[in-house]
């Protein structure tokens, strides 16, 4: 059996995903397809925080700071900053912060167009980006590095939540896992599956298959 490359993932792939040449399974295809979606949105409400006045330093009372505080957010500008043009070496290991959004797409909008031939979109924008990324993602699940892919959207997602002070809630279902019996599924926002957190299973769950599960159970 072979299991789907991502980091966070060892889902078994089923027979029609590795008839169609997929290392990535397709509940991880959906994430990354929901992260990229949430861009438009996301950057709405980045670009009306970058004009927020950065509070680092500010004691809020009348003594003063020891550092000005800047402007506006710096995790904020960071995220929707420029992207090199170049590659960007730090010898010094002085750079900090999260890499540009428009950074990560673009990267990885230039490689599929390298490997598959294609010219990009015609705006390179974070929307136009992520747009133009999301009608590969099937074709990127079945190169090596979409495992490296999915991580980098995942933390790019992650960051934008902290910048945007959104969060993505888990909870836990009150029924059986259909393979192991155990209680122990859960359900994120967004996710395609229910998960079953038994390490012995890891077994994931459409909605339908879980009330197909309970209609069998009533029935019997």
């Amino acid at each position: 059996m072979t299991v789907c490359i991502t980091e966070r993932c060892s889902r078994t792939l089923r027979e029609w995903e590795e008839q169609a040449g997929m290392l990535a399974c397709s509940p991880c295809l959906g994430q990354m397809r929901h992260w990229l979606q949430q861009i438009p949105a996301a950057m709405v409400v980045l670009r009306d925080g970058s004009m927020q006045r950065e509070r680092t330093g500010d004691t809020g009372g009348r003594g003063g700071t020891r550092t000005a505080p800047l402007p506006c957010r710096e995790d904020v500008l960071n995220l929707i900053g420029p992207a090199a043009s170049a590659t960007v070496r730090d010898p010094h290991g002085d750079q900090h912060g999260q890499r540009p959004i428009i950074d990560t797409l673009g990267s990885w909008t230039k490689l599929v167009c390298e490997e598959r031939r294609l010219d990009g979109p015609a705006r390179w924008t974070e929307v136009d980006l992520a747009t133009w990324l999301i009608r590969h993602l099937g074709w990127a699940s079945t190169r090596q590095w979409v495992t490296d892919l999915h991580r980098e959207l995942f933390d790019m997602a992650c960051a934008i939540r902290s910048a945007t002070r959104t969060g993505i809630t888990t909870k836990a279902l009150s029924r059986p896992c259909p393979r192991c019996e155990e209680l122990l599924l859960q359900r994120t926002d967004h996710d395609l599956y229910n998960r079953c957190t038994n390490e012995a299973c890891e077994a994931v769950f459409t909605d339908a298959e879980l009330n197909d599960d309970a209609i069998r159970r009533a029935a019997a």
